[in-house]
């Protein structure tokens, strides 16, 4: 396995905003540059020697398939030979997921043997778009200083875009609620919900299409607004990012906290006020807590 040992070249490989690591045949990981700490949360002393699939990164896809487990393009590239390229959603080390663009190719040595594989991942972008809500949200003084999305003033302004005769068509709201949030609260204390709250929004944000936005409504709940959404899209994104919450986790002293949601949804029409959507929404939200938790309803 290439271990590079060449000063200049860890330098360049260190400079890009990339991620880089490099596998063994085991998938143990071998070298894990500054890109990848910085786009993953994980230091090169968190992962060197570990296994790319024991906790780490845990790729899941937009079906919520867990790469790492089954269809690892890693383990695959390993196998043929052949180079592979998927969008994915990562396990950042504070617990959210963090759309992806990861690139895998093997390493081969002078008898063109497969000695390993190099992953090269860059944020998604919705990871892009995301960050630049952020800054927006900053500069105009909008977002929730906890979660660092956009806060209840910011969701009623967006809210209030969706009508008028400028609006879309036809637009989607989700309610959103974190299961059994109390329970975590009264567990582990009001630190690890507050990581749970950042774990949760930063998921959410990250689980939307372009153009779509997620505000703190209050306490553990929030609300998605999707401009120029069908029924279709607005089932699609909210299963999505039901999944999306499913698989995420943080570790609090030594615990794995995981969470789940609920969701409820709408759609704006000419009759409905918005007003009347968000009531829809809401009673659905409910009828998801009561009917099971973490899952999604958008009819009565």
């Amino acid at each position: 396995m290439t271990t590079l040992n060449d000063a200049f070249f860890q330098e360049v490989l260190d400079s890009m905003f990339d991620g880089v690591y490099f596998v063994d045949p085991r998938r143990r990981i071998t070298y894990w540059n500054q890109g990848a700490e910085r786009i993953s949360g994980f230091s090169e002393a968190e992962v060197m020697g570990r296994s790319c699939a024991d906790n780490i990164l845990r790729h899941v896809d937009e079906e919520g398939h867990q790469l790492c487990l089954e269809g690892c393009p890693l383990a695959a590239t390993m196998s043929d030979g052949q180079p592979r390229e998927a969008e994915v959603y990562m396990h950042h080390k504070d617990g959210h997921r963090v759309p992806v663009v990861v690139r895998a190719a093997p390493i081969r040595d002078e008898a063109e043997q497969i000695i390993g594989a190099v992953e090269v991942f860059v944020p998604g972008r919705t990871a892009e778009r995301a960050q630049q809500i952020i800054e927006d949200l900053r500069r105009q003084a909008l977002h929730d200083p906890l979660t660092q999305i956009g806060n209840r003033r910011f969701g009623e302004t967006n809210l209030e875009s969706l009508e008028g005769d400028t609006a879309p068509a036809q637009s989607g709201i989700l309610f959103v609620d974190i299961d059994h949030f109390k329970h975590v609260n009264d567990t582990y204390g009001h630190e690890a919900g507050d990581e749970v709250l950042k774990m949760v929004a930063n998921t959410l944000l990250n689980g939307l299409r372009a153009g779509d936005s997620v505000c703190r409504w209050g306490g553990e709940e929030f609300v998605v607004m999707l401009p120029g959404c069908d029924g279709e899209d607005l089932a699609r994104v909210a299963e999505r990012l039901r999944m999306l919450v499913a698989k995420s986790w943080i570790d609090h002293e030594g615990n794995r906290l995981r969470v789940t949601i609920s969701l409820g949804g709408a759609l704006t029409t000419e009759e409905n006020a918005i007003e009347r959507v968000l009531e829809q929404a809401d009673r659905r939200l409910y009828v998801s807590k009561e009917t099971g938790r973490n899952r999604v309803t958008l009819t009565d």
